[in-house]
């Protein structure tokens, strides 16, 4: 029987009897302990997060995510290498579109949209675009602003397609490798500047000339004002996209190699702008024009000859 008892639940003495009888007892509250606890998970829960380092993120996370998308790339004269330049499909490109138009003040174009998939797809289809876009615009231009004429003769100018391709490809593909070459000379100077790699600098360009694109077919109107209008509304969408993108990319430097860097990109920007504005949608000169021939004076002398006789 007396081990039949020490079996049975028995009740013991809260602790404020117990120490008030023995002062020297240690009394352990499991209650006081998951209060604890769950008032611990309840800070951590309430911890704010923010939503721009989600976005753009640090070094940490930038190296983790590089990282973990790491994957064997295949030497670069087989096919395999540049097809995962061009593995991308619509939705990104969408995005990636309506990040350059519509961009958002001190958020990273590259870290927002092209880090997780830099590709060349977009830049290449957009710059092929936007080189027909501006030579057609400007031969419909060139033709509403001579029809009519009576020495007028329209003729198609296949040389402007040449023109258009070699500006608008040589400032999206040899800008972006100047600015990576002097991006990593500066990060090798001062080891606080964000570098980023050549595909991704190429893909800003490539997504920023998009604006353009709309912005052509509206100079075939031949207002000058509405023109010059379109143009400045253009450069300065297209130009935050790199401004945002490359002034924290530089920023850390010396104040003024980071203000000379940032104003060079803007200004390259602005003068692809005004030149295909200027050249391909500006009247012609008059010696341009086809015109009639006049006759010789030796025709003349003739017919008058042949006149009295």
């Amino acid at each position: 029987m007396a081990a039949v008892d020490d079996l049975q639940f028995q009740e013991f003495d809260d602790a404020e009897n117990l120490l008030a009888v023995n002062h020297d007892a240690t009394t352990i509250s499991i209650g006081d302990s998951n209060e604890n606890s769950k008032k611990q998970r309840k800070s951590f829960r309430n911890v704010p997060k923010d939503e721009d380092d989600d976005l753009l993120g640090n070094e940490e996370s930038d190296k983790t995510e590089l990282l973990a998308g790491q994957r064997k790339s295949a030497p670069f004269w087989t096919f395999e290498y540049y097809q995962t330049l061009f593995d991308v499909d619509t939705y990104q490109v969408l995005d990636r579109i309506k990040g350059s138009v519509l961009p958002i003040p001190g958020k990273n174009f590259v870290r927002l949209y092209i880090r997780s998939n830099p590709d060349l797809y977009g830049p290449f289809w957009i710059c092929a675009t936007l080189v027909f876009a501006i030579a057609i615009s400007g031969n419909i231009s060139n033709f509403l602003l001579h029809v009519g004429g009576p020495t007028y003769h329209y003729v198609p100018e296949f040389r402007k397609v040449t023109i258009a391709a070699t500006a608008i490809y040589c400032y999206a593909w040899l800008v972006p490798l100047a600015l990576w070459g002097f991006l990593m000379w500066r990060n090798s100077k001062v080891m606080n500047i964000v570098c980023y790699s050549f595909l991704e600098i190429v893909c800003v360009y490539g997504y920023s000339l998009f604006i353009y694109i709309p912005t052509a077919v509206l100079w075939i109107i031949p207002l000058e004002w509405l023109r010059w209008v379109s143009v400045v509304c253009a450069m300065c969408l297209s130009g935050s996209v790199l401004v945002l993108t490359f002034w924290p990319a530089v920023r850390d430097d010396q104040r003024r190699i980071a203000v000379a860097t940032v104003s060079a990109i803007v200004i390259l920007h602005a003068l692809l702008a005004i030149g295909c504005k200027t050249y391909f949608f500006d009247p012609p000169e008059a010696g341009n024009q086809i015109q009639s021939p006049l006759p010789s004076t030796s025709n003349v002398t003739i017919k008058s000859a042949s006149q009295k006789t």
